[in-house]
């Protein structure tokens, strides 16, 4: 725990799997792009899927896990225009607005009799970070955008027979998020009367910045059953965690005097107090491990989560003359599918193994932002694994995911959305993901 305190630090959040979930939480898990993960796996890592699967080891362990993700989103033929219809000049075209992350995992078991395993893991199971240039035609939308959760989830598994196995687990969360976007005040200044106001003019934009942060708390359950020998099946469920996010917003009025005039007229765009309430969504996991033979093991995963509970984006401000911030999202509850497949070669210490799956992405054009632009995603793992002691092994993955092509279809006419602007445009995506990771037995 003490090395992955350490090492949390070095954490920059970046969403990948669907929505702003963050999957990555096993380097073994990943080999097999997560296939049979709610079954157990090859070492603890496995209780952040199924806490029922401690019960698989025996004696005090300790994982750590090591992951390095890095994705690409392209933008390009982004065009926008404000209510009024003046066209908004910017970049059209970003290189790459997703950032690069660190993350780790850590995972520590005590086992106190024979049919009991104690433990606690410490993760990040959710984030997201974008970023783009202040001078993008879409900068009305978004700027930067900042989530990271961290999870601390101590947990309980029982032996309860020779064919079940059943447990436990509390969830102990901190969110953290930071949003920005330039402010149209020359549109805004325009529809108030505000003589010398042009609308979508980079001159007299102003900026905005919120930041909030909150512990929320839930749980999870699991059971595996073994039905025959080499046959195992794993159900889970993580329950939702609900966050009462309390932070600040500030904003910036420019230097053109339009923001000013505005902020003295109406008693908005002063620096307040501002919430939010983020519910993170439950999951069910359903997964399958067959031993085929002493050296071959297949698997298969099904996971659905709860992607339908983030309907709205609403920022409140202490401020009675600001608005609300309301951005509709209207996600939908995503599947998850994967099947993979180890390999342990006889009387060596190596273990290989690979995967696919498919991740299906909460939202569609209609409804996706340049916040998260999210597509369907295809998963290709593979990794290894060598055990040199009976004490120690180390294991490393590599995934590539190919993400479908993505469009923005934004307008003044969504809730919430007269002063950000119609904006269009495409993306391509990709990711690339390095895990690696060291066990210990003691």
């Amino acid at each position: 725990m003490v090395a992955g305190l350490a090492v949390l630090p070095m954490l920059s959040a970046a969403a990948h799997a669907s929505g702003y979930q963050l999957r990555e939480q096993s380097t073994t898990a990943q080999g097999n792009a997560y296939a049979g993960a709610a079954a157990g796996g090859d070492d603890i890592s496995a209780m952040f899927f199924n806490p029922a699967s401690m019960t698989q080891f025996t004696g005090n362990q300790a994982d750590l896990h090591l992951t390095y993700i890095a994705p690409t989103a392209e933008l390009d033929g982004a065009v926008a225009s404000t209510v009024l219809g003046t066209s908004i000049a910017g970049a059209s075209s970003e290189n790459d607005i997703a950032e690069d992350a660190m993350l780790s995992s850590v995972y520590g078991m005590w086992q106190p009799s024979a049919d009991w395993r104690v433990g606690v893991s410490l993760n990040a199971p959710f984030g997201l970070a974008t970023a783009y240039d202040r001078g993008w035609v879409g900068r009305y939308q978004a700027i930067d955008s900042e989530v990271k959760a961290i999870n601390v989830s101590p947990q309980v598994a029982w032996q309860a027979t020779p064919w079940l196995a059943l447990g436990i687990g509390a969830q102990a969360q901190y969110t953290d998020a930071t949003l920005s976007n330039s402010v149209d005040f020359g549109t805004i200044g325009r529809a108030a009367g505000i003589s010398g106001a042009v609308p979508g003019s980079r001159s007299q934009d102003g900026y905005s910045k919120v930041e909030g942060d909150d512990w929320g708390y839930g749980y999870s359950l699991g059971a595996i059953v073994e039905p025959a020998a080499g046959t195992r099946i794993g159900l889970s469920y993580r329950s939702q965690v609900e966050h009462k996010l309390r932070g600040d917003v500030t904003f910036d009025l420019g230097t053109s005097g339009v923001g000013s005039a505005l902020a003295a007229a109406t008693g908005a765009f002063r620096d307040t107090g501002a919430r939010a309430s983020v519910t993170t969504p439950a999951t069910v996991s359903l997964g399958v491990r067959q031993r085929l033979s002493p050296e071959w093991t297949v698997m298969g995963e099904l996971d659905w989560t709860e992607w339908s509970v983030f309907e709205e984006l609403r920022i409140e401000f202490d401020n009675a003359a600001q608005s609300d911030s309301v951005t509709d999202e209207n996600w939908e509850d995503t599947w998850f599918a994967a099947l993979g497949a180890t390999y342990r070669p006889a009387d060596t210490p190596w273990t290989f193994r690979a995967g696919v799956a498919y991740d299906q992405a909460p939202l569609g054009t209609g409804n996706r932002t340049p916040r998260i632009p999210d597509g369907d995603r295809y998963w290709l793992s593979a990794g290894a694994s060598y055990q040199p002691t009976p004490w120690l092994s180390v294991s490393a993955a590599f995934t590539h995911i190919l993400v479908q092509d993505t469009e923005l279809d934004l307008s003044t006419s969504d809730t919430g959305s007269t002063f950000r602007g119609n904006l269009t445009g495409n993306y391509e995506n990709s990711v690339n993901i390095v895990t690696v990771s060291a066990k210990l037995r003691f």
